[in-house]
């Protein structure tokens, strides 16, 4: 079959974006009692270790993925009006490398992490087709499978884990429930892309497009996971675990703003490839104005209940409340800009995206280097806060300056009446 006879419905940017909200907000609390359920029933030494491995994992994974998730979203949100002819070529050209990547990886790992190291191509290419399913316009496989499952079944077998006091089997009960992650999300794509003939010039028009990315891609994930590591290797692990129990909420403004443009990023493709500006404006301002709403209140609340919040990990974490008061600052900030860097690549200047974010880890890194020997995982939310600073401000200053985009304007109080929006 070489085409699909009906394209899929696709979801409203402002219920797809709703729905991606609410999964990350799941996502992320099911996320925070793992880290209480670590620092609670193990010593800050193995909790520290365990998230330096997970953290190792994560960016092996980002690394291996190849940015090949936002090439398929990129190729099947343009191919809707010709019924997603070859898309399923398209998938496979995606899987492929990535997969030998993920394996390589694993083999790497494996010595210093142990048998979690297997899961690493399973991690990357369930991710790889739940961005597939996106491509088509829906976000339920992503919110489910991602939002919800995933972390549920992680928290589920951590507890049982820490129940038995079995700090050596940590690893592993995180890393299983990305199994069914990956045979779900291939089950659920089957039905959008039914198997069919391999188009000449596939392959190549795929990562034409997505080689710049996948070196962005490798970069953003080391520049997420960088702070935990380094904070391992320079002040040992008992810091690592109190600046990842401090810095834990920062994955609630980074699930959020994932949520938002996974929902808008075909949308926007779309827009921009067809010259129409004002839509892409509308989207970019929508997308900034809830994310802004969205999270700003969790923030300020972060940072004023930071000392009681931290008292949940142990009495140990009470002394990281600047941790938290720098992140929350930084994270407002940041969420202010909007989805720059999504809107930077959806125009299609993958490169000056690359470069963008090579000058934010080369910022993390320089602060990181010389901050944390002295202050611990202070100096190390110093050096995080300097990198996403550089990389959201420079994305913004030249989406302004080559479309005159900006992340507020007349859009952003018609994107609060969801109608208007979900009719975008």
């Amino acid at each position: 079959m070489a085409a699909l006879t009906r394209a899929p419905a696709r979801e409203g940017p402002a219920r797809g974006g709703i729905a991606g909200v609410a999964g990350a907000a799941f996502s992320a609390l099911a996320q925070f009692v793992l880290v209480v359920v670590v620092t609670r029933a193990f010593t800050a030494a193995e909790a520290g270790a365990f998230f330096a491995t997970t953290a190792v994992v994560l960016m092996t994974a980002g690394i291996a993925k190849l940015d090949a998730g936002n090439g398929l979203v990129y190729f099947i949100a343009r191919a809707e009006t010709f019924g997603y002819r070859g898309i399923s070529g398209y998938i496979r050209a995606a899987l492929v490398p990535c997969a030998v990547v993920a394996c390589a990886g694993a083999v790497v790992l494996y010595p210093r992490v142990g048998v979690v190291a297997a899961v690493l191509p399973v991690m990357v290419l369930g991710d790889v087709l739940l961005a597939a399913t996106r491509g088509f316009g829906t976000m339920r496989p992503t919110v489910f499978l991602d939002g919800v499952m995933l972390p549920t079944a992680q928290l589920v077998l951590v507890v049982g884990v820490a129940g038995a006091g079995a700090a050596e089997w940590l690893p592993l009960a995180w890393g299983l429930p990305y199994v069914p992650v990956l045979v779900l999300a291939a089950a659920g794509l089957r039905g959008r892309a039914p198997r069919s003939p391999y188009l000449p010039g596939t392959g190549r028009d795929l990562w034409r497009h997505t080689a710049p990315r996948s070196v962005a891609g490798a970069i953003q994930a080391v520049f997420q996971r960088v702070d935990v590591v380094v904070v391992a290797l320079l002040a040992g692990p008992a810091q690592a675990a109190v600046y990842t129990a401090a810095t834990r909420f920062k994955i609630v403004g980074q699930l959020a703003n994932q949520g938002l443009a996974q929902s808008v990023q075909a949308r926007l493709v779309g827009a921009l490839a067809g010259g129409e500006l004002a839509r892409a404006r509308e989207l970019y301002q929508a997308a900034t104005i809830w994310l802004v709403l969205l999270t700003w209140p969790m923030w300020v609340a972060y940072a004023a209940l930071a000392p009681w919040l931290l008292g949940l990990f142990g009495p140990a974490y009470e002394a990281a409340a600047p941790v938290a008061l720098v992140l929350a600052g930084t994270m407002m900030v940041a969420t202010a800009c909007g989805m720059v860097d999504v809107v930077l690549t959806a125009a299609g200047h993958t490169g000056t995206s690359l470069l963008n974010l090579l000058a934010a880890v080369a910022c993390t890194l320089a602060l990181d280097l010389a901050l944390i020997p002295a202050h611990g995982a202070l100096g190390a939310i110093a050096g995080w806060s300097g990198g996403v600073i550089v990389k959201n401000l420079l994305p913004l200053w030249q989406l302004h300056r080559r479309y005159g985009l900006r992340p507020f304007g007349r859009h952003s109080l018609a994107a609060l009446r969801l109608r208007t929006w979900a009719a975008a």
